[in-house]
């Protein structure tokens, strides 16, 4: 790493925007959504814990995804917070590299666990006699390791792949973190093969989780389509709007701004996009899961109710 990038102290993170009089309101705007993220998520994770009616593979997976939420926010929002009120706007070389991979990491672990809800989802409308077997707690266990070691794996080659860069003139990165392609950007090395590289080993790992929740949704939607009544029909689908928005969401912001190449980004666009998924997601999941799902409704009303009653008891 040394060999490569001697002369490199600091990053510069130019941010959301560059302009002074836009740096108070962006700081207020940012902070009142990572506190909502934080509270939303954790509500969600309580609410889950708090009802053993929700002690199921699906909601199980749901407060870990909260979890994982908070620390993806977490790992960007703050830094980006004291850079809007910094003159500075500076990232050590090393903090970069450690918010890419923790960005990497948890972002991808994120997209699996989106995969392994569509999986319940299908077992429990395609196969649900057998539901109880397939989604035991040992198999749960293994897919939620499973996520988080391909991930990290992932995440870990990927900077490691950065750190052999050579960055000899600008440092500003046109972004308000550390992300892949705007640091690529700004390198003197030859970046073609790391972008074949970047792209082909993205590809991998983004679009295997990405096609498994394609596969489990037209599974569902042969056998929702065979159920003779159309409130049979609704009943299946409604199990599985909160999860669709939430995929949409996600998923359509990753591939608008990581499955292109490097010739085609565009520093405005891409932010715009990159907001969508880092805090807009995070900050939408607890409302989209809380405002649709009527057993969620139940465990946030059960966990208000236990609050009231200890604070009637002080």
């Amino acid at each position: 790493m040394n060999n490569h990038n001697s002369s490199i102290s600091d990053f510069i993170l130019l941010g959301l925007s560059s302009n002074p009089q836009m740096q108070k309101p962006l700081f207020a705007i940012f902070f009142i959504m990572y506190l909502v993220t934080v509270g939303g998520n954790v509500l969600i994770i309580l609410a889950i814990h708090s009802d053993s009616r929700l002690h199921t593979p699906m909601y199980i997976f749901l407060s870990i995804l909260s979890f994982m939420d908070i620390c993806f926010t977490t790992v960007i929002v703050p830094k980006m917070l004291v850079n809007l009120l910094s003159e500075t706007k500076t990232i050590s070389y090393t903090g970069c590299l450690i918010q890419m991979y923790f960005f990497i990491a948890l972002a991808n672990t994120d997209s699996y666990l989106l995969a392994s809800m569509a999986i319940d989802r299908l077992v429990a409308i395609c196969n649900p006699l057998h539901y109880d077997v397939v989604m035991r707690p040992q198999r749960c266990l293994f897919m939620l390791l499973g996520s988080c070691t391909i991930s990290h794996l992932h995440a870990l080659f990927r900077v490691l792949l950065m750190s052999r860069l050579s960055f000899c003139a600008s440092h500003v990165i046109k972004h308000f973190f550390c992300d892949t392609q705007p640091v690529l950007k700004l390198s003197c090395s030859d970046t073609s093969s790391s972008q074949i590289v970047v792209m082909t080993e993205t590809l991998a790992v983004i679009v295997t989780p990405f096609l498994c929740i394609l596969f489990s949704y037209l599974r569902i939607i042969v056998t929702v389509l065979r159920i003779p009544s159309a409130a049979g029909k609704w009943k299946a689908f409604s199990t599985c709007g909160s999860h669709l928005t939430v995929v949409a969401l996600f998923y359509g912001s990753v591939i608008y701004v990581y499955f292109r190449p490097l010739s085609m980004y565009s520093v405005v666009k891409d932010r715009v996009a990159t907001v969508v998924y880092t805090v807009v997601t995070p900050m939408m999941n607890p409302f989209i899961y809380s405002l649709r799902n009527k057993d969620m409704k139940r465990g946030l009303r059960k966990l208000r109710d236990r609050l009231h009653s200890q604070k009637c008891q002080f």
